[in-house]
């Protein structure tokens, strides 16, 4: 099923000059200079955390200096609209806002359905790609949403985890990375993009395990007894394998899946309609 793309302008909804197949594809008729945010619906028209996306969007504009004034309710008005007219049930959307047209918001949505069950039961396996901080990672932009789509990932690779110059993993391409590391979860507290997820986990984690934000370093790997990355499309999900290094037991292990079921949980009791 194709990717349905609208423009919300002072006239309403538009249809796009464009068209494509993915959120992928349709990335690529989209400002290079701008802002986004990606989230996802469940049971067609329900949303998780949708106020902090916007929040989070609104704030990436002004990082970037970007004229940006977001009329919310005409938002969700559309997406809705879209929602019911593409017929796809739940969804996974784009917000994306140009630098040149910060008044015209591009929306553009496309099937969502639940990730394979064993990525999650069995985990991940990443990579490090030395010395790919970004620029003003606090802002989603959009010249990073093109940037990565050239990253070149080793066969089997599931994502690629950023390092700063001192070998600190601070987040995934496109997702935050936490490690357990001598008995605490760590996770990068400045350079990173902060995550509607994270949010979650940063309120759930604690009553389980202590949590510290601060990065964990490179040559930490061998020691660490469990690793997860996040993103808000994913939730928690398992990282096994490091640069060919087992993490822990080189499956899933107890704390990352007590942390999952505790998410999953405030994610099932926080959903609110769109």
């Amino acid at each position: 099923m194709p990717c349905l793309i609208r423009l919300l302008t002072s006239h309403g909804v538009q249809p796009a000059p464009y068209s494509a197949d993915s959120l992928v594809e349709a990335a690529r008729h989209e400002p290079h200079d701008g802002v986004y945010t990606v989230a996802n619906t469940f049971e067609t028209f329900k949303v998780l955390n949708l106020t902090a996306h916007l929040d989070r969007l609104e704030d990436s504009a002004r990082r970037e200096q970007i004229a940006l004034a977001l009329d919310r309710a005409r938002l969700r008005a559309a997406l809705r609209q879209m929602i019911s007219e593409s017929g796809y049930g739940d969804v996974r959307f784009r917000i994306t806002v140009g630098r040149e047209q910060p008044e015209v918001l591009i929306l553009s949505i496309e099937p969502f359905g639940a990730y394979p069950a064993s990525l999650f039961s069995e985990g991940v396996c990443c990579q490090t790609l030395p010395n790919s901080a970004r620029h003003n990672p606090s802002a989603k932009s959009t010249g990073w949403m093109h940037d990565r789509e050239q990253i070149a990932l080793q066969p089997g690779m599931y994502t690629g985890l950023l390092l700063d110059e001192r070998g600190q993993i601070l987040e995934g391409i496109n997702s935050n990375f936490y490690a357990i590391l001598d008995g605490c979860l760590r996770t990068a507290g400045e350079g990173v993009l902060p995550g509607i997820a994270q949010q979650i986990v940063f309120e759930v984690a604690p009553p389980i395990i202590p949590l510290e934000r601060q990065a964990v370093h490179v040559s930490d790997l061998p020691q660490l007894s469990e690793a997860f990355i996040t993103s808000s499309s994913r939730g928690i999900m398992p990282v096994v394998e490091i640069d060919g290094i087992q993490i822990g037991a080189g499956k899933p292990g107890t704390i990352t899946q007590a942390l999952r079921a505790a998410y999953q949980a405030w994610v099932a009791a926080h959903l609110e309609s769109l």
